[in-house]
């Protein structure tokens, strides 16, 4: 966080988090895993008004950081939970009171990406708990190149392959966006435009990630959006 604008998101990687507003409006429910020093929780309370978050952090060290040094609000619209992030999603898994528009799902420790967050039994709780037009959006390290594969086929396989890839540039973040399944329907044109209209308003470089996102996924790109 830069002090002298915190309101700015510093990160690449977390900007390219975003790439979810191509596909959505707004969201109602959002589940993140993975609070950290809580900038994008505190980007989503102050755009979406309307929109409430449930963040489930494994350390609460790092939820007392986030609200002394990082300055994360009491908001009434913010739950923060300690705890295991893996075993909450698969524990609402189902629930018709469990379904979120968006789950933002970014859970490392000082070694990797927690084991807790990457199953096949947790990727399929995570399909399981969206609201039937609800995108799941990960972040994954692809310089461990056989953590990441196993990621993807896992993501996969739950998604039933609605699945895009964004890779950050000069990062080893790759950003995944997983569909429902009745999520299709937008026209790379619409994308497109939305993009540019997005980058105006947040001064985030949306039309950037989807030209990336479409170099990236050139087998896949046209099975989840129209042209």
């Amino acid at each position: 966080m830069k002090i002298s604008d915190p309101d700015t998101l510093q990160s690449p990687y977390v900007r390219a988090m975003l790439i979810w507003q191509l596909f959505m409006d707004s969201f109602d429910r959002a589940l993140r895993i993975g609070l950290g020093g809580g900038c994008l929780a505190k980007y989503l309370l102050r755009t979406f008004p309307e929109g409430c978050i449930e963040a489930i952090e494994y350390r609460a060290g790092v939820v007392d950081i986030a609200c002394s040094h990082f300055g994360l609000p009491a908001d009434p619209r913010l739950k923060v939970r300690i705890g295991d992030g893996g075993r909450y999603v698969r524990q609402l898994a189902g629930r018709q009171d469990s379904h979120y528009d968006l789950l933002l799902i970014d859970a490392f420790d000082h070694d990797a990406m927690s084991s807790a967050v990457n199953s096949a039994a947790f990727f399929d709780a995570c399909r399981q708990s969206l609201a039937p037009r609800g995108m799941l959006v990960m972040n994954l390290w692809g310089s461990d190149k056989k953590a990441f594969e196993q990621s993807a086929w896992h993501l996969g396989r739950s998604f039933h392959w609605q699945l895009l890839f964004l890779p950050v540039r000069a990062r080893g973040n790759i950003i995944a966006l997983g569909f429902s399944e009745t999520h299709t329907g937008t026209t790379l044109a619409a994308l497109r435009a939305r993009a540019q209209l997005l980058e105006e308003y947040s001064r985030i470089e949306f039309p950037v990630f989807l030209n990336d996102l479409k170099k990236h996924n050139a087998e896949r790109f046209f099975s989840v959006i129209k042209k």
